[in-house]
Protein backbone atom coordinates (compact mmCIF):
# COMPACT_ATOMS: atom_id res chain seq x y z
CA UNK A 1 0.00 0.00 0.00
CA UNK A 2 1.56 3.27 -1.12
CA UNK A 3 1.36 6.13 1.42
CA UNK A 4 1.07 9.72 0.26
CA UNK A 5 1.17 12.78 2.54
CA UNK A 6 -2.65 12.84 2.44
CA UNK A 7 -2.84 9.29 3.72
CA UNK A 8 -0.26 10.06 6.39
CA UNK A 9 -2.41 12.98 7.52
CA UNK A 10 -5.55 10.88 7.57
CA UNK A 11 -3.94 8.12 9.65
CA UNK A 12 -2.13 10.60 11.86
CA UNK A 13 -5.35 12.20 12.87
CA UNK A 14 -4.56 13.02 17.17
CA UNK A 15 -4.48 13.94 17.77
CA UNK A 16 -3.07 14.25 22.32
CA UNK A 17 0.15 15.32 23.63
CA UNK A 18 -0.18 11.95 23.87
CA UNK A 19 -1.29 11.82 22.53
CA UNK A 20 -3.45 15.70 23.12
CA UNK A 21 -5.59 16.72 22.55
CA UNK A 22 -4.47 14.26 21.44
CA UNK A 23 -4.25 13.55 18.18
CA UNK A 24 0.09 12.63 16.03
CA UNK A 25 1.00 15.59 14.03
CA UNK A 26 2.52 15.48 10.60
CA UNK A 27 5.57 17.52 11.40
CA UNK A 28 7.88 16.18 8.72
CA UNK A 29 9.42 13.79 8.80
CA UNK A 30 7.88 12.19 11.89
CA UNK A 31 4.34 12.91 13.08
CA UNK A 32 3.75 13.22 16.81
CA UNK A 33 0.51 12.19 18.48
CA UNK A 34 -2.01 14.75 19.63
CA UNK A 35 -3.22 13.28 22.19
CA UNK A 36 -5.87 16.08 21.46
CA UNK A 37 -6.81 15.98 17.95
CA UNK A 38 -6.01 15.31 14.45
CA UNK A 39 -9.17 15.25 12.40
CA UNK A 40 -8.61 16.01 8.74
CA UNK A 41 -7.34 14.15 5.73
CA UNK A 42 -7.29 17.29 3.61
CA UNK A 43 -4.71 19.84 4.79
CA UNK A 44 -5.42 23.54 4.47
CA UNK A 45 -1.97 24.10 3.00
CA UNK A 46 -1.48 27.83 2.37
CA UNK A 47 -1.31 29.14 -1.18
CA UNK A 48 1.28 31.77 -2.01
CA UNK A 49 0.87 35.52 -2.14
CA UNK A 50 2.78 37.74 -4.56
CA UNK A 51 6.40 37.58 -3.47
CA UNK A 52 6.12 33.95 -2.43
CA UNK A 53 4.81 34.38 1.13
CA UNK A 54 2.25 31.83 2.35
CA UNK A 55 -1.36 33.04 2.41
CA UNK A 56 -2.09 31.98 5.98
CA UNK A 57 -5.36 33.94 6.17
CA UNK A 58 -6.83 31.99 3.27
CA UNK A 59 -5.63 28.68 4.72
CA UNK A 60 -7.01 29.55 8.16
CA UNK A 61 -10.45 30.48 6.80
CA UNK A 62 -10.59 27.31 4.74
CA UNK A 63 -9.69 25.24 7.79
CA UNK A 64 -12.38 26.98 9.86
CA UNK A 65 -15.01 26.44 7.17
CA UNK A 66 -14.17 22.81 6.44
CA UNK A 67 -13.29 21.57 9.93
CA UNK A 68 -14.56 23.93 12.64
CA UNK A 69 -17.94 24.98 11.25
CA UNK A 70 -18.51 21.73 9.35
CA UNK A 71 -17.56 19.85 12.55
CA UNK A 72 -20.47 21.42 14.43
CA UNK A 73 -19.11 24.52 16.19
CA UNK A 74 -21.99 27.04 16.23
CA UNK A 75 -20.95 29.87 18.58
CA UNK A 76 -20.29 32.75 16.17
CA UNK A 77 -17.88 34.51 18.55
CA UNK A 78 -15.82 31.35 18.91
CA UNK A 79 -15.79 30.78 15.15
CA UNK A 80 -14.60 34.36 14.59
CA UNK A 81 -11.86 33.95 17.19
CA UNK A 82 -10.65 30.87 15.34
CA UNK A 83 -10.58 32.88 12.10
CA UNK A 84 -8.64 35.70 13.74
CA UNK A 85 -6.04 33.74 15.72
CA UNK A 86 -2.80 33.15 13.74
CA UNK A 87 -1.98 29.58 14.75
CA UNK A 88 1.17 29.60 12.60
CA UNK A 89 2.67 32.13 15.04
CA UNK A 90 2.48 29.57 17.86
CA UNK A 91 4.48 26.78 16.18
CA UNK A 92 8.06 26.46 14.97
CA UNK A 93 8.82 28.15 11.65
CA UNK A 94 9.41 24.77 9.99
CA UNK A 95 5.89 23.69 11.00
CA UNK A 96 4.13 26.91 9.98
CA UNK A 97 3.00 25.50 6.60
CA UNK A 98 1.22 22.75 8.59
CA UNK A 99 -0.47 25.12 11.04
CA UNK A 100 -3.86 24.89 9.36
CA UNK A 101 -4.03 21.14 9.25
CA UNK A 102 -6.56 20.23 11.93
CA UNK A 103 -4.07 18.31 14.04
CA UNK A 104 -1.60 18.79 16.84
CA UNK A 105 1.97 19.86 16.21
CA UNK A 106 5.08 19.55 18.40
CA UNK A 107 6.08 22.60 20.45
CA UNK A 108 9.06 21.10 22.30
CA UNK A 109 9.55 19.44 25.69
CA UNK A 110 7.46 16.43 24.54
CA UNK A 111 4.37 18.66 24.34
CA UNK A 112 2.01 19.59 21.51
CA UNK A 113 -0.27 22.40 20.39
CA UNK A 114 -3.81 21.04 20.30
CA UNK A 115 -5.70 20.61 17.06
CA UNK A 116 -7.92 23.58 16.16
CA UNK A 117 -11.19 21.64 16.39
CA UNK A 118 -10.48 20.56 19.95
CA UNK A 119 -9.57 24.15 20.89
CA UNK A 120 -12.80 25.43 19.34
CA UNK A 121 -14.90 22.69 20.95
CA UNK A 122 -13.52 23.27 24.45
CA UNK A 123 -13.85 27.03 24.05
CA UNK A 124 -17.47 26.73 22.97
CA UNK A 125 -18.27 24.48 25.93
CA UNK A 126 -16.71 27.04 28.25
CA UNK A 127 -19.32 29.59 27.00
CA UNK A 128 -16.94 32.59 27.24
CA UNK A 129 -18.54 35.96 28.03
CA UNK A 130 -17.04 39.46 27.62
CA UNK A 131 -16.80 40.06 31.39
CA UNK A 132 -15.35 36.66 32.28
CA UNK A 133 -12.12 36.08 34.15
CA UNK A 134 -10.73 32.75 32.93
CA UNK A 135 -8.04 30.46 34.35
CA UNK A 136 -6.21 28.19 31.91
CA UNK A 137 -4.14 25.26 33.19
CA UNK A 138 -1.46 24.36 30.65
CA UNK A 139 -0.33 27.38 28.62
CA UNK A 140 1.67 25.26 26.20
CA UNK A 141 2.28 27.35 23.09
CA UNK A 142 -0.18 30.06 24.16
CA UNK A 143 -2.62 29.31 21.33
CA UNK A 144 -5.63 28.46 23.52
CA UNK A 145 -5.08 31.61 25.56
CA UNK A 146 -4.89 33.64 22.35
CA UNK A 147 -8.22 32.22 21.16
CA UNK A 148 -9.82 33.11 24.50
CA UNK A 149 -8.31 36.61 24.64
CA UNK A 150 -10.88 38.50 22.47
CA UNK A 151 -13.77 36.56 24.00
CA UNK A 152 -13.28 37.40 27.68
CA UNK A 153 -12.05 40.19 29.97
CA UNK A 154 -8.96 38.46 31.39
CA UNK A 155 -7.08 35.19 30.91
CA UNK A 156 -4.73 33.82 33.58
CA UNK A 157 -2.63 30.95 32.26
CA UNK A 158 -0.22 28.62 34.11
CA UNK A 159 2.49 26.42 32.56
CA UNK A 160 4.61 23.97 34.55
CA UNK A 161 7.39 23.67 31.91
CA UNK A 162 9.48 26.83 32.32
CA UNK A 163 10.88 27.02 28.79
CA UNK A 164 7.42 26.62 27.23
CA UNK A 165 5.85 29.15 29.57
CA UNK A 166 8.50 31.74 28.85
CA UNK A 167 8.27 31.27 25.10
CA UNK A 168 4.47 31.47 25.16
CA UNK A 169 4.62 34.67 27.20
CA UNK A 170 6.93 36.25 24.63
CA UNK A 171 4.68 35.19 21.75
CA UNK A 172 1.53 36.50 23.43
CA UNK A 173 3.23 39.80 24.23
CA UNK A 174 4.57 40.17 20.67
CA UNK A 175 1.11 39.59 19.24
CA UNK A 176 -0.40 42.07 21.74
CA UNK A 177 -2.71 39.74 23.64
CA UNK A 178 -2.52 42.21 26.47
CA UNK A 179 -5.30 40.75 28.62
CA UNK A 180 -3.46 37.41 29.00
CA UNK A 181 -1.36 36.99 32.15
CA UNK A 182 1.00 34.02 32.44
CA UNK A 183 3.14 32.41 35.10
CA UNK A 184 5.31 29.34 35.63
CA UNK A 185 3.94 26.93 38.19
CA UNK A 186 2.05 23.73 38.97
CA UNK A 187 -1.46 24.16 37.62
CA UNK A 188 -2.75 21.71 40.23
CA UNK A 189 -2.62 24.60 42.70
CA UNK A 190 -4.41 27.08 40.45
CA UNK A 191 -3.80 30.82 40.89
CA UNK A 192 -5.36 31.67 44.25
CA UNK A 193 -4.50 35.38 44.34
CA UNK A 194 -6.68 36.04 41.30
CA UNK A 195 -9.57 33.76 42.29
CA UNK A 196 -12.47 33.36 42.00
CA UNK A 197 -12.62 32.63 38.27
CA UNK A 198 -15.76 32.63 36.15
CA UNK A 199 -14.43 29.85 33.96
CA UNK A 200 -11.56 27.34 34.16
CA UNK A 201 -10.19 25.40 31.18
CA UNK A 202 -7.68 22.58 31.66
CA UNK A 203 -5.67 21.46 28.64
CA UNK A 204 -4.00 18.45 30.29
CA UNK A 205 -5.53 15.48 32.04
CA UNK A 206 -5.53 14.78 35.80
CA UNK A 207 -6.91 11.55 37.22
CA UNK A 208 -9.46 13.62 39.13
CA UNK A 209 -10.25 17.32 39.34
CA UNK A 210 -7.77 19.08 41.68
CA UNK A 211 -9.55 20.46 44.74
CA UNK A 212 -7.82 23.87 44.53
CA UNK A 213 -9.44 24.40 41.12
CA UNK A 214 -12.86 23.55 42.55
CA UNK A 215 -12.31 26.10 45.31
CA UNK A 216 -11.14 28.79 42.88
CA UNK A 217 -14.16 28.46 40.55
CA UNK A 218 -16.95 30.88 41.46
CA UNK A 219 -20.41 29.62 42.29
CA UNK A 220 -22.23 29.17 38.98
CA UNK A 221 -18.96 28.98 37.06
CA UNK A 222 -17.98 26.40 34.42
CA UNK A 223 -14.92 24.19 34.13
CA UNK A 224 -13.93 22.12 31.07
CA UNK A 225 -11.37 19.41 31.85
CA UNK A 226 -10.33 15.96 30.56
CA UNK A 227 -10.32 13.52 33.49
CA UNK A 228 -9.32 9.88 33.75
CA UNK A 229 -6.59 7.32 33.27
CA UNK A 230 -3.47 7.92 31.26
CA UNK A 231 -4.92 6.71 27.94
CA UNK A 232 -8.65 6.62 28.78
CA UNK A 233 -10.21 9.99 29.53
CA UNK A 234 -13.55 11.74 29.34
CA UNK A 235 -13.86 15.43 28.55
CA UNK A 236 -16.25 16.87 31.13
CA UNK A 237 -18.13 20.11 31.59
CA UNK A 238 -18.50 20.88 35.29
CA UNK A 239 -20.88 23.51 36.69
CA UNK A 240 -20.34 24.67 40.25
CA UNK A 241 -23.35 24.74 42.56
CA UNK A 242 -22.35 25.80 46.06
CA UNK A 243 -19.26 23.77 46.93
CA UNK A 244 -20.18 20.89 44.60
CA UNK A 245 -19.55 20.24 40.91
CA UNK A 246 -22.33 19.03 38.61
CA UNK A 247 -20.82 16.87 35.89
CA UNK A 248 -21.78 16.59 32.22
CA UNK A 249 -20.07 14.09 29.93
CA UNK A 250 -18.95 15.72 26.67
CA UNK A 251 -16.96 13.00 24.86
CA UNK A 252 -14.11 10.51 25.21
CA UNK A 253 -10.72 12.13 24.60
CA UNK A 254 -6.97 11.81 25.04
CA UNK A 255 -4.72 14.56 26.42
CA UNK A 256 -1.21 14.79 27.80
CA UNK A 257 -1.23 14.10 31.55
CA UNK A 258 -1.26 16.92 34.08
CA UNK A 259 2.24 16.69 35.54
CA UNK A 260 3.48 17.82 38.94
CA UNK A 261 1.37 16.95 41.98
CA UNK A 262 -1.47 15.53 39.86
CA UNK A 263 0.76 12.95 38.18
CA UNK A 264 2.68 11.97 41.29
CA UNK A 265 -0.61 11.08 42.97
CA UNK A 266 -2.01 9.06 40.06
CA UNK A 267 -3.53 5.79 41.30
CA UNK A 268 -4.12 3.87 38.07
CA UNK A 269 -1.04 3.45 35.88
CA UNK A 270 -0.77 2.00 32.36
CA UNK A 271 0.51 -1.54 31.86
CA UNK A 272 2.81 -1.36 28.81
CA UNK A 273 3.72 -5.04 29.13
CA UNK A 274 0.10 -6.07 28.46
CA UNK A 275 -1.26 -3.78 25.76
CA UNK A 276 -4.91 -4.17 24.82
CA UNK A 277 -7.86 -2.17 23.55
CA UNK A 278 -10.82 -1.44 25.79
CA UNK A 279 -14.44 -1.59 24.65
CA UNK A 280 -13.34 -3.46 21.55
CA UNK A 281 -16.95 -4.33 20.64
CA UNK A 282 -18.30 -0.82 21.29
CA UNK A 283 -20.87 -1.95 23.86
CA UNK A 284 -20.07 0.71 26.49
CA UNK A 285 -21.23 4.26 25.76
CA UNK A 286 -19.96 7.51 27.35
CA UNK A 287 -23.08 8.92 28.98
CA UNK A 288 -25.44 10.54 26.47
CA UNK A 289 -22.62 11.62 24.16
CA UNK A 290 -23.41 8.91 21.63
CA UNK A 291 -19.73 7.96 21.58
CA UNK A 292 -18.19 4.65 22.69
CA UNK A 293 -16.03 4.63 25.81
CA UNK A 294 -12.31 4.42 25.08
CA UNK A 295 -12.52 5.61 21.46
CA UNK A 296 -11.97 9.25 20.62
CA UNK A 297 -11.77 11.91 17.93
CA UNK A 298 -14.47 10.24 15.89
CA UNK A 299 -15.46 11.71 12.54
CA UNK A 300 -18.41 10.57 10.40
CA UNK A 301 -18.95 7.55 12.64
CA UNK A 302 -22.13 6.16 14.15
CA UNK A 303 -22.70 3.41 16.67
CA UNK A 304 -25.28 0.99 15.28
CA UNK A 305 -27.46 -1.50 17.17
CA UNK A 306 -28.47 -4.60 15.23
CA UNK A 307 -29.25 -8.26 15.73
CA UNK A 308 -26.49 -9.18 13.28
CA UNK A 309 -23.74 -7.43 15.23
CA UNK A 310 -20.81 -9.90 15.29
CA UNK A 311 -20.32 -9.49 19.05
CA UNK A 312 -22.94 -8.13 21.43
CA UNK A 313 -25.51 -5.72 20.01
CA UNK A 314 -23.42 -2.81 18.71
CA UNK A 315 -20.82 -2.06 16.07
CA UNK A 316 -19.42 1.12 14.50
CA UNK A 317 -20.16 2.30 10.99
CA UNK A 318 -18.37 4.89 8.86
CA UNK A 319 -19.94 6.55 5.82
CA UNK A 320 -18.34 9.09 3.50
CA UNK A 321 -19.34 10.43 0.09
CA UNK A 322 -16.59 13.05 -0.33
CA UNK A 323 -13.14 11.70 -1.14
CA UNK A 324 -10.44 12.90 1.22
CA UNK A 325 -12.71 13.75 4.17
CA UNK A 326 -11.65 12.47 7.55
CA UNK A 327 -13.74 9.47 8.60
CA UNK A 328 -12.30 7.57 11.54
CA UNK A 329 -11.91 6.95 15.26
CA UNK A 330 -8.84 6.07 17.34
CA UNK A 331 -7.58 4.72 20.66
CA UNK A 332 -4.19 5.17 22.34
CA UNK A 333 -2.36 2.76 24.62
CA UNK A 334 0.97 2.06 26.26
CA UNK A 335 3.25 -0.62 24.79
CA UNK A 336 6.86 -1.29 25.76
CA UNK A 337 8.86 -2.76 22.89
CA UNK A 338 11.40 -4.13 25.35
CA UNK A 339 8.72 -6.36 26.87
CA UNK A 340 6.38 -6.96 23.94
CA UNK A 341 7.90 -8.09 20.66
CA UNK A 342 4.82 -9.06 18.66
CA UNK A 343 1.24 -7.76 18.63
CA UNK A 344 -1.80 -9.33 17.02
CA UNK A 345 -4.45 -6.96 15.68
CA UNK A 346 -7.85 -8.39 14.73
CA UNK A 347 -11.11 -6.91 13.47
CA UNK A 348 -14.45 -8.07 12.13
CA UNK A 349 -15.25 -5.91 9.11
CA UNK A 350 -18.01 -5.41 6.50
CA UNK A 351 -17.90 -3.13 3.45
CA UNK A 352 -20.30 -1.57 0.98
CA UNK A 353 -19.27 0.22 -2.24
CA UNK A 354 -15.82 1.19 -0.90
CA UNK A 355 -13.70 3.10 -3.40
CA UNK A 356 -10.54 5.22 -3.15
CA UNK A 357 -10.83 8.86 -2.15
CA UNK A 358 -8.87 11.67 -3.76
CA UNK A 359 -5.89 9.40 -4.42
CA UNK A 360 -5.76 5.66 -5.25
CA UNK A 361 -4.30 4.80 -1.85
CA UNK A 362 -6.97 6.53 0.24
CA UNK A 363 -8.59 3.28 1.40
CA UNK A 364 -9.80 1.97 4.76
CA UNK A 365 -7.49 0.11 7.11
CA UNK A 366 -7.21 -0.84 10.77
CA UNK A 367 -3.77 0.40 11.69
CA UNK A 368 -1.45 0.61 14.67
CA UNK A 369 1.18 3.37 14.81
CA UNK A 370 4.13 3.13 17.20
CA UNK A 371 5.85 6.03 19.04
CA UNK A 372 9.01 6.25 21.11
CA UNK A 373 9.41 7.86 24.54
CA UNK A 374 9.67 11.29 22.88
CA UNK A 375 6.47 10.62 20.93
CA UNK A 376 8.32 10.50 17.64
CA UNK A 377 6.69 8.16 15.15
CA UNK A 378 8.51 4.86 14.59
CA UNK A 379 6.31 3.15 12.02
CA UNK A 380 2.89 1.75 11.23
CA UNK A 381 1.31 -1.64 10.57
CA UNK A 382 -2.21 -2.35 9.32
CA UNK A 383 -4.97 -4.73 8.31
CA UNK A 384 -6.41 -4.06 4.87
CA UNK A 385 -6.80 -2.03 2.81
CA UNK A 386 -10.40 -2.97 1.91
CA UNK A 387 -12.29 -2.27 -1.32
CA UNK A 388 -15.72 -2.92 -2.82
CA UNK A 389 -18.56 -4.71 -1.02
CA UNK A 390 -18.31 -7.80 1.20
CA UNK A 391 -20.16 -9.39 4.16
CA UNK A 392 -18.87 -9.60 7.72
CA UNK A 393 -15.48 -11.30 7.87
CA UNK A 394 -12.74 -11.70 10.45
CA UNK A 395 -9.23 -10.46 9.66
CA UNK A 396 -6.09 -10.87 11.76
CA UNK A 397 -2.48 -9.81 11.40
CA UNK A 398 0.64 -10.14 13.52
CA UNK A 399 3.17 -7.30 13.66
CA UNK A 400 6.59 -6.78 15.17
CA UNK A 401 6.86 -4.03 17.79
CA UNK A 402 9.86 -1.69 17.46
CA UNK A 403 12.15 -2.20 20.46
CA UNK A 404 12.03 1.51 21.34
CA UNK A 405 8.22 1.75 21.15
CA UNK A 406 6.54 3.12 24.28
CA UNK A 407 3.12 4.17 23.00
CA UNK A 408 0.78 3.31 20.13
CA UNK A 409 -2.41 4.53 18.48
CA UNK A 410 -4.95 2.30 16.74
CA UNK A 411 -6.97 3.96 13.93
CA UNK A 412 -10.01 2.52 12.19
CA UNK A 413 -12.28 4.02 9.54
CA UNK A 414 -12.52 4.95 5.87
CA UNK A 415 -9.58 7.35 6.17
CA UNK A 416 -10.38 9.39 3.07
CA UNK A 417 -12.10 6.64 1.06
CA UNK A 418 -15.76 6.82 -0.01
CA UNK A 419 -18.47 4.27 0.68
CA UNK A 420 -19.39 2.51 3.90
CA UNK A 421 -17.44 0.29 6.28
CA UNK A 422 -18.50 -1.32 9.57
CA UNK A 423 -16.22 -2.77 12.25
CA UNK A 424 -16.65 -4.80 15.43
CA UNK A 425 -14.44 -6.84 17.78
CA UNK A 426 -11.34 -4.69 17.17
CA UNK A 427 -8.87 -6.46 19.42
CA UNK A 428 -5.18 -6.23 20.23
CA UNK A 429 -3.04 -8.68 22.21
CA UNK A 430 0.58 -9.50 22.85
CA UNK A 431 1.87 -12.70 21.22
CA UNK A 432 4.78 -14.84 22.32
CA UNK A 433 7.33 -14.37 19.50
CA UNK A 434 8.09 -18.12 19.60
CA UNK A 435 4.52 -18.92 18.57
CA UNK A 436 4.03 -15.96 16.22
CA UNK A 437 3.15 -16.64 12.59
CA UNK A 438 5.26 -14.59 10.20
CA UNK A 439 4.85 -11.23 11.99
CA UNK A 440 5.40 -8.23 9.74
CA UNK A 441 7.69 -5.34 10.74
CA UNK A 442 6.24 -1.87 11.26
CA UNK A 443 6.73 0.23 8.14
CA UNK A 444 8.40 3.61 8.54
CA UNK A 445 6.50 6.51 7.01
CA UNK A 446 8.06 9.06 4.72
CA UNK A 447 6.19 12.18 3.61
CA UNK A 448 7.19 11.59 -0.02
CA UNK A 449 5.67 8.10 -0.21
Amino acid sequence: MRLTPQTVAALAVIAVGVLCCAEPSVSAPRPVPDYLAQRTARPATPNRLAGGKPNFVEARNRMVDEEIVAGGIKNERVVQAMRDTPRHEFVAAKDAPLAYFDMSLPIGEHQTISGPFVVAFMTEQLDPQPDDKVLEIGTGSGYQAAVLSPLVKEVYSIEIVESLGQKAARTLKRLKYNNVKTKIGDGYQGWAEHAPFDKIIVTCSPEKVPQPLVEQLRDGGRMVVPVGERYQQILYLFRKRGDKLEREVLRPTLFVPMTGQAESGRQVLPDPANPKLINSSFEQMAGESGEPVGWYYQRQMTVEEAADAPDGKRYVQFKNDTGGRSCRVLQGLAVDGRKVQVLELSATVRGSDIAPGQTPDELPVASITFYDENRAQLGRSWLGPWRGSFPWKRETGQFRVPANAREAIVHIGLLGAVGEISLDQVELRAVDPKSATNPKPARPLRPDR
